[in-house]
C-alpha cells in the first residue's frame, strides 16, 4: 500500500475501538493466556516500558520498522521486537518514553515521529515488564541509525506483508520458561515473530484491517 493511500486511512484507524485482550490472544502461547488478565499481574509492580510501532514510507510504499536484539544474558536475548524499552527518570510520560528509547536504538528523532495513538498494553511474565505500544508515523523515510550495542538488525516490514494472514504460522519454539513449545508466530523471510511482540503485532494487524 502506498504510504499516502495510508495516510488517509489514519483517521479511521483512529476510530476503532481496540481489540485489546481478543487480539493478544491469538497470538499467544497457551502458557501466557492467563497473564493477559491485568489481575494477574497486578500485585507483581512491573516495570514500565513502552515501544514504538513506526511506519514510514519506502519507496512510496508503507514499511513498519522492527529490530532484532543483540544477545545477552536475558530473557529477550536475539528477539525481534519494536524499538522501545524500559522508562527513564527523564521521561514525561511513557509516550516521551517510546520517542527517547526509538531514538536511541534506532537514529529517528522524536521530532521526526508523529505520535499517532497508544495501544492496549501488555504484561511480559519472562522479565516482569508492562509494555504500553504506540503507533507512529514517519513523514519522510528516515536515515535508521542502529545502536550496535543494542540492535543487530533492522527489519523493514511492508504493510501489505504484515496483513496477509498467511504469513500467521504454528511452529515450536525454546523459550526462558520451556524447552520447546508450540507457538504462534508472524514468519516472514528468515524471521519468526513470536510472544509479546506478535501479540502486540496482531493487536495492531486487526485494527488497520478494520479500519481498511
Amino acid at each position: 500500500m502506498k504510504f499516502t493511500d495510508f495516510l488517509n486511512y489514519v483517521p479511521k484507524i483512529l476510530n476503532q475501538e481496540l481489540p485489546a485482550l481478543n487480539a493478544h490472544a491469538k497470538m499467544a502461547p497457551s502458557e501466557r493466556i492467563q497473564s493477559l488478565n491485568p489481575d494477574f499481574y497486578k500485585d507483581s509492580n512491573p516495570k514500565q516500558s513502552a515501544v514504538m510501532m513506526l511506519f514510514y514510507p519506502k519507496q512510496e510504499q508503507t514499511h513498519l520498522i522492527l529490530i532484532r536484539r543483540n544477545e545477552y544474558p536475558g530473557v529477550h536475548s536475539a528477539q525481534i521486537s519494536f524499538p522501545g524499552g524500559q522508562v527513564d527518570p527523564v521521561d514525561l510520560d511513557l509516550k516521551d518514553t517510546a520517542l527517547r528509547e526509538t531514538y536511541e536504538e534506532i537514529g529517528v528523532t522524536p521530532a521526526e515521529i508523529d505520535v499517532v495513538m497508544p495501544f492496549s498494553q501488555i504484561y511480559i511474565p519472562p522479565s516482569n515488564f508492562l509494555v504500553k505500544p504506540f503507533m507512529g508515523l514517519a513523514a519522510q523515510t528516515p536515515v535508521f541509525v542502529p545502536n550496535p550495542d543494542e540492535v543487530t538488525a533492522l527489519i523493514e516490514l511492508p504493510l501489505d506483508v504484515f496483513l496477509d494472514d498467511s504469513i500467521v504460522i504454528n511452529t515450536e519454539m525454546k523459550t526462558s520458561y520451556a524447552q520447546k513449545i508450540a507457538v504462534p508466530a508472524f514468519k516472514f523471510e528468515d524471521y519468526i515473530v513470536w510472544g509479546a511482540t506478535a501479540m502486540i503485532m496482531s493487536e495492531l494487524k486487526e485494527t488497520i484491517k478494520n479500519a481498511l
